[in-house]
């Protein structure tokens, strides 16, 4: 009972000194205890209009409020020296699944009514992992098991907020769509007795999007005539019940829900894009887009952007033509084009997934910035309020030690609305004090193993490609 109680003890100082150590951190970063931060002498890169030198930015109140040289702030204003630093916009994951408890409702094929938003987890420690390489804002969507799935959050990481801070203000809804293995459960055989979920080919793919939206067409007009009856002052009418799986696709019919779909091959990608002139709605992004840069004029037609990955492909048969050159064709074919993580680790380092498409297809260093930052937040839409450094933008930046596009560079700290939510020295300060927590933790544990020697090192044998692609489909990433 004693060590019990020794535990219980030492588990309610830890949290108690934890929450006084966010209650100030968030005291004195809140735009209440300093309502402007002065970034001084710094190399920012705008992506919008170039590189300025030895500059300054002025942020008010969680604005970028001016950009120049010596530039004046209150006396009170926070002032941080990036002399020989470069400041960035804050990097945009267009396609995540961090914070979330849940990814796929894989029992339907269409699963519209099902949100993301009801699933996020704040204290998924990869949000702070994500911070420490400039990232600010995601894009959390559903997985890809049907063809029609989830609704999408876009959400701006304010690790140790909660879950309430964390949702982007009037960024517009989206809805995750699906084609081609996935969907049809390529890998996924029926278990024993039980019949295999339609669809399984491309073809019941189509069908089952096209008899969604046919649905949906006929529900939207069944309420356009209720809304004109009772415009003319018609009497006790009698509304049509209400689809929660429907209204998500009506708000796609009427461009109020943003389209992202994960895709792999040429013909599929033509076939939603037929399928959309259909039932006249835009697809916003193609996901993954592998063989994007087969029908990258198609694409740029239509007027969709493409979210892909820089090196990534052969996991399986679908991505067996991916190729490195691919944002870079696409983007030359006038596509607007990002690249996006699908990874808790991928997204830390998305700086060099950009980076690596100036060597594969020569983008410059403009074309490469803009894949992680403005053109992701074109995609979801938050292209007024991020992804460039630019007066009157949220102050969401991130300050690198060097060229965000060097192997050799790390973040400083990463701002979100003005606010430090990453500082890497305040990061290498609490280490002593976090292992002195575990420790005592540790020590006060009732059931606690004695102390050994170190375990001996096991040879782990080497796994081929086909293994490594294989343990990634069946526990990591779940929407490849």
């Amino acid at each position: 009972m004693k060590r019990h109680a020794a535990l219980l003890l030492a588990l309610l100082v830890f949290f108690a000194q934890t929450g006084i150590a966010r209650a100030q951190q968030s005291s004195e970063s809140r735009p209440g205890a300093a309502t402007e931060t002065l970034i001084r002498n710094a190399t920012v890169l705008t992506v919008s209009h170039g590189t300025l030198r030895n500059t300054d930015i002025l942020i008010r109140n969680g604005k970028i409020a001016a950009i120049g040289q010596n530039l004046r702030a209150s006396p009170s204003a926070r002032i941080i020296d990036a002399t020989d630093k470069y400041v960035m916009p804050g990097i945009i994951d267009c396609h995540s699944h961090s914070m979330i408890d849940a990814v796929n409702e894989g029992t339907l094929s269409v699963t519209s009514m099902v949100r993301i938003r009801d699933v996020l987890n704040p204290t998924d420690v990869d949000l702070y992992r994500e911070l420490a390489g400039g990232v600010t804002t995601l894009n959390v969507l559903h997985g890809s098991a049907n063809a029609i799935g989830g609704q999408n959050m876009v959400v701006k990481i304010k690790y140790g907020r909660p879950i309430e801070e964390f949702i982007f203000p009037g960024a517009p809804p989206g809805i995750k769509f699906a084609l081609g293995e996935n969907p049809k459960r390529s890998n996924f055989p029926a278990l024993p007795g039980q019949p295999r979920r339609y669809p399984a080919t491309r073809m019941g793919v189509e069908e089952t999007i096209r008899d969604a939206f046919t649905r949906a067409r006929n529900y939207k007009a069944e309420w356009d005539e209720y809304r004109a009856r009772l415009a003319r002052g018609e009497k006790n009418l009698i509304p049509p019940r209400r689809d929660l799986q429907l209204e998500p696709l009506v708000e796609i019919l009427e461009g109020k829900r943003l389209v992202h779909a994960h895709c792999y091959r040429a013909d599929e990608i033509l076939m939603l894009i037929r399928l959309a002139d259909e039932f006249g709605f835009k697809v916003r992004t193609f996901q993954h887009v592998l063989e994007g840069y087969k029908v990258a004029s198609e694409i740029a037609r239509h007027g969709a952007g493409a979210s892909t990955f820089a090196d990534f492909w052969g996991y399986k048969i679908e991505a067996y033509d991916g190729i490195p050159y691919n944002a870079a064709i696409m983007v030359r074919h006038g596509v607007n084009v990002s690249v996006n993580s699908d990874s808790d680790e991928r997204a830390r380092r998305l700086n060099i997934e950009a980076a690596k498409m100036m060597k594969y297809g020569g983008l410059t260093e403009d074309e490469a910035l803009k894949l992680i930052t403005l053109n992701p937040a074109w995609q979801l839409g938050i292209d007024d309020r991020v992804g460039s450094i630019d007066v009157g933008k949220d102050a969401d930046l991130a300050i690198w030690n060097g060229h965000p596009l060097s192997v050799y560079s790390r973040v400083e700290m990463t701002l979100i609305d003005g606010e430090v939510f990453f500082d890497r020295q305040q990061d290498l300060a609490r280490r002593a004090e976090l292992e002195r927590e575990r420790a005592q933790l540790e020590q006060a544990e009732p059931n606690r193993p004695p102390a050994q020697g170190p375990a001996p090192a096991v040879p782990r044998p080497r796994r081929t490609a086909y293994e490594y692609a294989d343990d990634i489909w069946d526990g990591g990433d779940y929407d490849q």
